[in-house]
């Protein structure tokens, strides 16, 4: 449940909150540098991807001085609907977990899953589908802190590097920046006289 504009912490820190697929994986044996070198690139991607997609997506309304502004909001939302599009073909072909409530950021997580029974000190893998465009989640390794009674799980997570977190920061931030825009932003009713023709 979200607690509108009030700031979402996890650990003392901006934390990202949404409702995603997530998945938790058992480890019996540490990573080998190989595999957290792997890990870290495919997570450098994913972010990076992330970020790029959504600082594209920052225009909101047209700007009635800028002569390219209209055009630049209707191919954000051509580009919208394309990768909703591939985010639906990428389910039907690849499942993704069951979706649910989660809150993290590079130091842990919070999360609840139906029928995984951890213990604190349990180490694992946490996946995250930040997007349904994305085929790969993002991957988290950390222990588990507390288990509460009613079932959720509080993560510390293996620092995952510099570069790694700070972009876990900045997506906890645009996610708090959006959440509070949309607050105070009422919404206000159709206009068709706004829309223009379409194009194709």
């Amino acid at each position: 449940m979200y607690e509108g504009v009030d700031t979402v912490v996890l650990y003392e820190e901006l934390a990202y909150q949404d409702i995603v697929p997530l998945a938790w994986k058992a480890m019996l044996t540490p990573l080998t540098l190989e595999q957290q070198g792997q890990i870290a690139d495919r997570n450098l991607r994913l972010l990076q991807a992330c970020t790029a997609l959504e600082e594209h997506g920052q225009v909101e309304k047209a700007d009635e001085n800028s002569p390219h502004s209209a055009d630049i909001l209707r191919l954000d939302m051509k580009m919208n609907l394309l990768l909703d599009l591939v985010g639906r073909i990428l389910i039907a072909n690849q499942p993704r977990p069951t979706s649910t409530h989660v809150r993290f950021n590079a130091l842990g997580a919070v999360f609840k899953l139906a029928d995984l029974k951890l213990q604190p000190g349990d180490e694992g893998m946490l996946e995250i589908q930040l997007k349904d465009f994305l085929v790969e989640p993002l991957r988290l390794v950390g222990r588990v802190a507390a288990v509460s009674p009613d079932g959720q799980i509080k993560v510390k997570f293996i620092h995952p590097g510099e570069v790694i977190a700070n972009l876990i920061e900045k997506l906890a931030f645009r996610r708090h920046r959006r959440q509070v825009a949309d607050q105070r932003q009422p919404k206000a009713p159709f206009d068709p006289s706004r829309t223009g023709r379409f194009r194709r």
